[in-house]
């Protein structure tokens, strides 16, 4: 609970601070300008990335396999989006980072692979240095239909 206390009134400062260094570098009007520019390019970035996440979805819908990774793509874009209307420097830069595509495949795959081995080690009880080899039952049912 500490470091969510931390987060909420430590990001807000930081942002203030890194507005501040670059208002004195670039100028007051200059870094309020830069602050729309990136909120309304990242907007439309993200309008096309959520059109492109949303028809891979429907094509994964009509092949009949389970679009996982377009739902997870599209909260992350969703994210990238809310942070980038948020006024400050570092918001945008995470926001921009879950916009494009590489890194956003990147982090998804990072926290599946990290959930899907918590998780497998959680229900089977091993530890994680024991090696698991996967196999697969085969039942011959011949005489049914």
């Amino acid at each position: 609970m500490n470091s969510l206390l931390l987060l909420i009134i430590g990001l807000p400062i930081l942002e203030i601070l890194v507005m501040i260094k670059i208002g004195q570098q670039v100028g007051a009007i200059n870094t309020i300008l830069l602050i729309f520019v990136t909120a309304v390019v990242g907007i439309y970035y993200a309008k096309i990335e959520g059109l492109n996440t949303l028809r891979s979805g429907f094509i994964n819908i009509y092949q009949n396999k389970l679009p996982v990774y377009e739902l997870i793509s599209g909260a992350s874009i969703t994210v990238g989006a809310f942070l980038l209307i948020i006024p400050g420097f570092i918001s945008d830069v995470v926001g921009f980072l879950l916009l494009i595509p590489f890194t956003r495949k990147f982090l998804i795959y990072f926290i599946l692979k990290k959930n899907k081995k918590n998780e497998n080690l959680r229900d089977t009880g091993i530890k994680e240095d024991e090696n698991i080899e996967e196999a697969e039952i085969i039942e011959d049912k011949n005489n049914e239909l």
